[in-house]
């Protein structure tokens, strides 16, 4: 074995130490270079450094790590231009393009280990992953925690949310120089480096591995995988393979917004059949309980009963919405939920709600149930009920699926995103997948483009969303969600609040913004997050009926981090268009040239915007509805009043 291992990787005597892959533009260059047996890269676009030299190794438990007394023994060079179709996202056809270099490795000192690092160069960043190939003498490995560096210029701004923390992923953004950061975050990692590149740093195709965060270290950013409980970072059988270390990199910062590579990281679909995955909107009692007018829990306030969601499945179907969640549908819910997941019951529906009526009648009036799996965190007795849980939904013709993790660590023991955390949202999707059950997991593991692979994985939650309103939440969070959580895909923000001046959770933005947030941050499935009855004869209502949540193509049109944001996306397999538009706390106009109209036609323009006198503090419900004609080339100024925003359909002909 060991001597095929070896025709494999050497090739020949006095192989170069440094190999270089250029992006197909050739504005991109990644270089990898053994330097005194040390392996490191650098990444330059248009001749100026991104990413510094970098050093990259491996350190294993009871072994010496894979970081010294390394030779580069051959390389191995391909390219790739294809497209590829999504079962849903934010653009229908995506292309895939990047050159590669496989750089196989081994020891010089006599263990003679080998394994490679797999490079790939995009027009948008650079990507590279580390494979171990089964050996006689190495069938197993141990990793205590990665070398890889990521030398970003000291002087780039940051936008951070801090990792091992008890919330997870669920904290405010903070802003500052990288020169100031001091522990440990999370990823996607957005910046704006000194050269005026913005670049963001993240993880692809996260499979049975420990998830990524960032350690400051020597002025450096370190990789600093997720440890378990005995202190173990990852747990390899061979072969094996890391996720991809990814450097998305752009001119602006919307550019990282259009940036695929992270869905090209992934392998193709695996599923034989997806005309069963349906993106769309869903209603729920969800506003209700954080309000405290209803409880997930029994008593006289109790959320699901026969009778309350006979009452929403007749909302969801007179307004067009084609799916109800149903949370705290089961057993388990009373007490003190939180700290006492081992009394969910995902087969048992609590007293007082008849399951089976409630699927027929939903079935009669064409309207899909999503049920709700609340683990708090108790990993161990959902396993146990798996297979009977997605068995359960099977029967009972259920196809979407909300689960939950509240707690601070999985068993009160483990991170979300360690190693065992990783394993058990993994299996979740493949479950669901072989029982046909779309899935929005909340308290998740973060997005990995693995949604390309398992499109059943319909969206995450994963950062702080409107449950925090009421006081958590300032006007920027919306403006700086897109360019830093939303790089890692589908995110359940939970739009459409419109009584947004509510005393009990009022809401920092105008009720126009809540039509927007439909455009500028995507989900599969989007929530229209409010009461039924608020719903009623509304004039903005009518914009939230006709929003899509799967497009055509996407285009980023104006946005600066922490400022503003303004998105297009045109109607998949249609020719329509809708944009929405959000600002901070300030004020501003923004101008629109619609040079991305299909010349020669005519729109009509539907605008939902905030008035003059709107405000996201003192007059939250000032709106204006207004319609005009427009064509291509044409521009428009647009008002967005302090936490405001606007929408606008664009319907051709």
């Amino acid at each position: 074995m060991l001597n095929i291992l070896k025709k494999l990787f050497f090739k020949t005597k006095g192989v170069p130490q440094k190999a270089t892959v250029p992006s197909p533009d050739r504005r991109l260059v990644a270089e990898f270079e053994v330097v005194g047996g040390v392996l490191q890269y650098r990444i330059n676009r248009d001749g100026r450094p991104v990413v510094n030299a970098s050093r990259i190794g491996i350190e294993l438990k009871n072994d010496r790590p894979l970081a010294k007394n390394l030779r580069m023994v051959r390389t191995a060079k391909k390219s790739v231009n294809e497209t590829w179709e999504t079962v849903w996202g934010e653009e229908k056809a995506i292309i895939n393009n990047y050159n590669e270099i496989a750089i196989f490795l081994a020891e010089t000192d006599g263990a003679e280990r080998l394994w490679t690092v797999r490079v790939r160069a995009f027009n948008e960043g650079v990507a590279w992953r580390y494979e171990f190939p089964v050996q006689p003498n190495w069938q197993a490995m141990e990793i205590v925690n990665e070398y890889t560096e990521f030398a970003f210029d000291r002087n780039s701004t940051a936008w951070w949310i801090p990792a091992y923390q008890p919330d997870r992923y669920e904290y405010n953004y903070t802003k500052s120089n990288m020169s100031d950061l001091e522990v440990p975050v999370h990823t996607p990692l957005t910046m704006r480096l000194p050269g005026g590149f913005y670049a963001a740093v993240h993880e692809a195709a996260l499979y049975d591995y420990a998830a990524m965060t960032l350690r400051p270290q020597g002025g450096k950013l370190v990789s600093d995988l997720t440890p378990l409980s005995n202190g173990t970072r990852a747990a390899l059988v061979l072969p094996a393979q890391t996720p991809w270390r990814m450097v998305e990199i752009g001119q602006a910062a919307t550019d990282l917004m259009a940036n695929r590579m992270m869905l090209n990281l992934n392998e193709p679909c695996k599923l034989p059949d997806t005309t069963w995955i349906q993106p769309g909107k869903f209603m729920g009692i969800w506003w209700a309980l954080h309000l405290g007018e209803l409880t997930w829990g029994t008593g006289e306030r109790q959320g699901i009963t026969t009778a309350r969601v006979r009452e929403h499945i007749d909302a969801c179907a007179a307004y067009g919405i084609p799916v109800l969640l149903l949370e705290g549908w089961n057993t388990g819910w009373d007490g003190d939920w939180m700290n006492h997941g081992e009394r969910f019951n995902f087969t048992e529906p609590v007293a007082g709600f008849d399951l089976d009526a409630s699927v027929e009648y939903a079935r009669a009036k064409n309207v899909k149930l999503m049920l709700h799996h609340e683990t708090s965190a108790d990993v161990a007795n959902y396993e146990k009920q798996l297979d009977a849980a997605y068995a359960f939904l099977k029967a009972k013709n259920v196809h979407y699926l909300k689960t939950g993790y509240v707690g601070s660590r999985i068993n009160h023991l483990e991170f979300h995103h360690s190693q065992i955390g990783v394993r058990h949202y993994q299996r979740t999707v493949e479950i669901a997948a072989a029982n046909q059950v779309m899935l929005n997991i909340h308290e998740p593991i973060k997005g990995t483009g693995i949604e390309r692979t398992w499109p059943n994985l319909m969206t995450r939650e994963g950062a702080r969303g409107q449950e925090y309103e009421g006081g958590a939440l300032a006007p920027n969070h919306a403006t700086i969600i897109p360019f830093t959580r939303g790089l890692a895909g589908s995110f359940d923000y939970t739009p459409g609040i419109f009584d947004v001046a509510n005393f009990t959770k009022r809401v920092a933005t105008t009720v126009a913004r809540q039509l927007a947030y439909y455009v500028v941050i995507f989900s599969s499935l989007q929530m229209v997050s409010d009461r039924p009855h608020v719903y009623k004869d509304h004039p903005l209502f009518r914009f939230i009926q006709l929003v899509p949540t799967s497009w055509g193509k996407s285009i980023y049109l104006l946005g600066d981090i922490g400022e503003y944001l303004v998105v297009a996306r045109q109607v998949r397999d249609g020719a329509d268009w809708f944009i929405g538009g959000i600002t901070n706390e300030n004020p501003r106009r923004v101008n629109l040239f619609f040079d991305f109209l299909e010349k020669d036609a005519k729109y009509t323009a539907e605008i939902y915007r905030d008035d003059e006198q709107a405000h996201y503090r003192d007059n939250q419900l000032g709106y204006k509805i207004e319609t005009r004609e427009i064509k291509h080339g044409d521009h428009l100024a647009m008002y967005m009043a302090g936490g405001g925003g606007f929408a606008i359909y664009l319907k051709k002909g």
